[in-house]
C-alpha cells in the first residue's frame, strides 16, 4: 500500500498514524463548521431564469453579438467562428468530461481560456448545457471556475471557461505525469481541501438560490498550483434545497465512489450529499489512493484500518450530520 508516494512501512511509526488521524479530524471539523446546510427557495433554470438579484443587461456590439453584464460578473456570447479561431479549430485538447471535450483557447494579449465542447454523441444535451450556463451566470468565487462566455450555434454547445493551468487533482495524484513530480506536501493537501471547503460553503450558504454540486471528485478539482484549487463542472448541479428536496426521491447523479450511500440507496438528495463526496475527497488526499479500490469504495476499503486505529464508524452515517 502506498501513501503520499512512500511505502507502507513508513506508516508504522505511531506518531505518523496519530498525525493522519488528527488531520482527518481537523479537516472534517472545519468542513462541518464551514458548510452551512441552510435552506432556501428551489429553482431549476435555463439562462432566462435568473433570480431578481441577477438581472442581465445586454447590448449589441457591431457584429450583432450580445455583451451581457450580470450581477456576479461579466460574460458574453461568442460566434462559433470566434471560438474555432481561438482553439485553432479545436486542436489542443486539455481535458475530457463525461459528455464533453475541453480545448485550450488563445484569447489574445497572452490570455488563455478553456472551451468545453458538449457533445450530443457523448450524452450531452441542450437542456443540460443551458442549465450549466444558468448556474455559471449566478456564481462568482475565487475557488470556482468562472464563465467567460458561451456559444450555441449550428448544433455546437460551447462554454468558454477560466483556464486553470495545472490539470486536475486526479492527474496530480493518480497519473504517471503527477507521480513523476514531487509528492504533494501535507500543507499543500490541507490548502487544497480548504479551498474546496470554501467553494462548497459559498455554494450552499451564500449563492442564491443555494446549489448542490452533485459531482465533487478529484477530476473536477483543478489546480492553480500545488497549493490552490478551483471546483469545476456544474452540469449536474441542483439549484435550491429545502425540506421538500430531502423528502422527494430524485434520479441518482454523480460519480461512482463519491456518491453518498444514503442518496444512492434512497434517491433523497440534500446538501449533505456534497459533504459525503468531500469526505471521500479527503481520504483521497490523505492516502493518495483512488476513490475506487476494485469493487469497493475508498471509505469501505479503509474501514478496517480506520476501526483498528480508533477512527471507526461508517462515513455514510457521518454525512448525515
Amino acid at each position: 500500500m502506498w501513501f503520499f508516494g512512500f511505502s507502507s512501512t513508513n506508516l508504522k511509526n505511531l506518531w505518523t498514524i496519530v498525525a493522519i488521524i488528527l488531520v482527518i479530524l481537523f479537516i472534517i471539523i472545519i468542513t462541518k463548521r464551514a458548510i452551512c446546510l441552510g435552506s432556501d427557495q428551489q429553482g431549476e433554470g435555463d439562462i432566462t431564469a435568473l433570480t431578481h438579484q441577477e438581472k442581465v443587461n445586454c447590448s449589441k456590439n457591431k457584429n450583432g453579438w450580445c455583451h451581457c453584464s450580470c450581477a456576479v460578473g461579466v460574460t458574453r456570447t461568442y460566434a462559433l467562428e470566434e471560438l474555432k479561431v481561438a482553439t485553432r479549430d479545436f486542436r489542443v485538447r486539455i481535458g475530457v468530461g463525461a459528455t464533453s471535450y475541453v480545448y485550450l483557447a488563445e484569447l489574445g494579449d497572452g490570455r488563455f481560456g478553456a472551451v468545453k465542447r458538449v457533445m450530443e454523441e457523448r450524452g450531452g444535451s441542450k437542456k443540460i448545457f443551458l442549465h450549466e450556463v444558468s448556474v455559471l451566470l449566478r456564481i462568482s468565487h475565487p475557488n470556482l471556475v468562472g464563465l467567460l462566455g458561451f456559444c450555441l450555434e449550428n448544433g455546437e454547445q460551447l462554454l468558454l471557461l477560466e483556464y486553470v493551468p495545472n490539470k486536475s487533482l486526479f492527474d496530480r495524484l493518480h497519473t504517471r505525469y503527477g507521480q513523476s513530480l514531487v509528492p504533494l506536501l501535507w500543507q499543500n493537501r490541507l490548502s487544497i481541501a480548504l479551498d474546496i471547503a470554501r467553494a462548497l460553503d459559498y455554494l450552499q450558504s451564500i449563492a442564491d438560490p443555494p446549489i448542490i454540486h452533485r459531482d465533487i471528485k478529484s477530476s473536477n478539482i483543478l489546480l492553480v498550483d500545488d497549493c490552490h484549487a478551483k471546483l469545476a463542472d456544474f452540469g449536474l448541479c441542483k439549484l435550491g434545497h429545502d425540506a421538500q428536496t430531502v423528502q422527494t426521491p430524485t434520479t441518482i447523479k454523480g460519480s461512482l465512489g463519491y456518491v453518498d450511500t444514503n442518496y444512492l440507496n434512497t434517491g433523497l438528495l440534500s446538501p449533505k450529499c456534497d459533504v459525503y463526496s468531500f469526505e471521500v475527497l479527503l481520504f483521497e488526499l490523505i492516502t493518495g489512493l483512488k476513490s475506487l479500490q476494485g469493487s469497493m469504495t475508498l471509505p469501505e476499503w479503509m474501514e478496517g484500518w480506520r476501526r483498528s486505529k480508533g477512527f471507526g464508524g461508517d462515513v455514510g452515517s457521518k454525512a448525515q450530520w
